[in-house]
């Protein structure tokens, strides 16, 4: 299975040589050869009550079960155009759905999604707004060289890269103003009309350390619960380095929340409690995190939120309130409910995450 990944994916091929590592992201909606396309802003480490901020927009679906939105077509699944914007605080309108035709303007350079939301891009430079009672935004963007390949498919099947970025500007939730200037991760990804990809879990998580450093790890499973990818990326924009470490990155969960069912009538277990550990020869990082129980539903058939975390790199340590959490779980509710001891009989050591339900 993983060779075959490694044959298939070139993203550790990327990751591995900086120089060929050289994606500008471009605004565009779908065309002849990609079909759905994906663009988004993820803000960790806000004040209370925010915690965090995300824009994720898709504009047409792909045939990937983790990233389908049923409950949100509104004609057909490549006219369909989703955006989620949402916090860590109360929130009933964090998912808006569009026609691609009707409702949304593609320009060179510039997406408007109905009335509300809007994107403009120019190489490495972005604006994002979002007008609404409830929440609202003004965004500046600058993304950085300090960028992560997370997928890339041979013969151009699919791409997925992640950009640190420097986001500037205001947030106003329920008439309470918040000016932001920080680092956030800018997302872009795009998916030909290949017939199907059988992902089935996937997550990610983003941490803002001290030091202009940002942590993402991000794993992605079958509906068989085979890892298909398991990394580490550590961002360093000070000393303009990139680490991606793909090998012994573990991800556990021991505690989730009771059962829920979303929109599109899928069950899954979100996590409650949760670890990262990787252990590599040049860097060992420990990571402990609880869910702040905020989850949002609108990213593809699953939910973001955030976290508390404890964090040790080497022999540094870090705590914070802002980890941003993306999480879906397509796979049938066995391989979510194995126990303890199914999971030492698992080949590799490595089955579902999930232990205990409190």
């Amino acid at each position: 299975m993983q060779i075959f990944q490694d044959f298939l994916d070139q993203s550790k091929r990327l990751n591995q040589a900086p120089k060929l590592n050289k994606k500008n992201i471009q605004l565009q909606g779908p065309n002849q050869l990609y079909n759905a396309v994906y663009y988004g802003l993820s803000v960790p480490s806000l004040p209370a009550p925010l915690h965090y901020l995300n824009f994720i927009s898709w504009l047409g679906q792909p045939k990937i079960p983790v990233f389908q939105n049923t409950y949100a077509i509104k004609t057909t699944v490549l006219d369909t155009a989703t955006v989620m914007s949402s916090t860590s605080a109360h929130m009933v309108g964090q998912l808006q759905q569009y026609s691609l035709q009707n409702d949304c303007q593609l320009k060179p350079s510039e997406i408007q999604f109905g009335h509300k939301e809007s994107i403009i891009g120019l190489k490495d430079t972005f604006s994002i707004q979002r007008e609404d009672n409830e929440l609202s935004f003004k965004l500046e963007i600058q993304a950085t060289e300090m960028k992560s390949c997370l997928a890339k498919l041979r013969l151009g099947l699919a791409e997925y890269w992640s950009v640190m970025c420097h986001c500037e500007g205001q947030i106003k939730y329920q008439n309470q103003i918040y000016e932001i200037d920080q680092l956030a991760a800018l997302s872009y990804a795009q998916f030909s009309k290949f017939p199907y990809l059988p992902l089935a879990f996937f997550t990610q998580q983003i941490i803002n350390l001290s030091q202009q450093r940002q942590i993402i790890l991000v794993q992605t499973r079958d509906r068989y619960n085979n890892i298909l990818s398991s990394r580490l990326y550590l961002r360093d924009f000070k000393n303009k380095h990139v680490l991606m470490i793909d090998q012994n990155v573990h991800f556990k969960i021991q505690r989730v929340y009771p059962v829920v069912k979303t929109p599109n009538l899928q069950k899954m277990y979100l996590p409650r409690e949760f670890e990262w550990i990787c252990q590599n020869d040049d860097i060992q990082i420990y990571i402990q995190a609880q869910s702040r129980g905020d989850f949002k539903f609108g990213l593809g058939a699953g939910y973001a939120g955030s976290f508390h975390y404890q964090i040790k790199i080497n022999d540094e340590f870090e705590n914070g309130d802002g980890g941003y959490c993306e999480y879906i779980d397509c796979r049938p509710l066995n391989w979510q409910e194995k126990n303890h001891k199914d999971k030492l009989n698992d080949k590799l050591g490595n089955a579902v995450p999930f232990m205990l339900k409190k």
